[in-house]
């Protein structure tokens, strides 16, 4: 019994859920980035997008590699946290900021894909 609680415990990040919800948003926010820069957006939602990408990205190696458990200093869900909040807040703002000007299909799409 203590062996199951134990390999459950040490399960790869890659494995976890909180892995696959890091892939996922990982997936939708490069997605996202790519119809920026299909569509010729203003530069800002492709630095805005790209902004989030390398923090996912960030966070994802730091995951695998379980930086986490070797820095113990910093509460680390409390800033995985702030960080969906902060990037909730810019992704809203920029999907709805993507669908009010001039539109164009993947404009609309990276709009979409970012909310």
């Amino acid at each position: 019994m203590s062996t199951l609680k134990l390999k459950s415990k040490h399960r790869p990040f890659c494995f976890s859920v909180k892995g696959h919800v890091k892939m996922f948003r990982l997936a939708l926010t490069v997605t996202s980035m790519t119809f920026f820069i299909i569509s010729q957006a203003p530069e800002p939602y492709i630095v805005i997008t790209g902004f989030e990408v390398t923090i996912i990205f960030f966070f994802i190696i730091l995951y695998m590699f379980r930086l986490d458990r070797i820095i113990n200093c910093i509460f680390w869900p409390l800033l995985d946290i702030i960080n969906s909040v902060v990037t909730a807040i810019f992704m809203m703002t920029v999907s709805v900021l993507a669908m009010i000007p001039e539109t164009t299909i993947y404009l609309v799409l990276g709009g979409l894909f970012s909310f």
